[in-house]
């Protein structure tokens, strides 16, 4: 899918993966599902690119429905698959903290696990080597990719700010669409380590002014940044 002149996703509202398009090449935000790997082929084909345009893949953090084909494109294509250095060890399979007790609605959940069991969920090839993205980097890479540390769903979460999409893209750092409830707007992630830090972290991506919020579940937001954390902050006080 278009979202505009530089920016496309695959997926949906349950689980997205976005790329930005230039003349450089494409750069990849958060890996999805394992089974998301035919999405991004028809959607490269659609842009008229193929594999060997994607010059990297930037991880939002590393937890196994942000890694799906990542480790596919750096084993057999040699891309590189960057991660803050807090979350490499999930990305590889390392042990995740328990989170606390989740608000759920049946429906909502068997629809994320469906999902995630049609697109390999199941099947999460971990990654053997990444590159380290770190608070304050601007990455070598399509878009000059600027990272901004975004702790709190876990130690090493980022957003990444790509100002040729006006876009920041914030992985698990808020969402748009709830999985386990199916609450829609701006609001916190579930399974998050720390979810009050993960709250404060926000102040960190305002400065960006992106039009283009882009979580890695539920709709995309272009009500501006602005907007968007405060819809969250609100939310999460309630």
């Amino acid at each position: 899918m278009r979202l505009g002149p530089h920016l496309h996703r695959i997926g949906n509202d349950i689980v997205a993966v976005y790329l930005v398009d230039t003349p450089e090449g494409v750069t990849v935000i958060d890996a999805g599902l394992a089974g998301q790997w035919r999405d991004l082929l028809a959607e490269l084909t659609g842009m008229g690119r193929t594999l060997s345009d994607v010059k990297g893949v930037i991880l939002t953090h590393g937890d196994g429905d942000h890694v799906g084909f990542a480790e596919r494109l750096r084993r057999d294509h040699g891309v590189p698959v960057y991660v803050h250095p807090g979350d490499a060890a999930r990305a590889k399979g390392g042990p995740k903290p328990a989170n606390g007790r989740q608000s759920m609605k049946l429906g909502a959940t068997l629809g994320f696990a469906a999902y995630s069991l049609r697109k390999g969920g199941m099947r999460t090839t971990y990654l053997t080597e990444t590159v380290d993205a770190n608070d304050g980097d601007t990455l070598d890479l399509p878009g000059a990719p600027r990272i901004i540390g975004l702790p709190g769903h876990s130690e090493g979460s980022i957003a990444i700010h790509v100002p040729i999409a006006d876009a920041v893209f914030v992985g698990d750092g808020l969402t748009t669409r709830h999985v386990l409830t199916g609450k829609t707007g701006p609001q916190p992630a579930p399974f998050t380590d720390e979810p009050e830090r993960a709250i404060a972290s926000l102040r960190a991506i305002l400065p960006t002014g992106a039009t283009w919020v882009l979580p890695g579940h539920g709709t995309p937001w272009n009500g501006g940044v602005a907007a968007a954390v405060t819809a969250v902050e609100k939310a999460a006080r309630v």
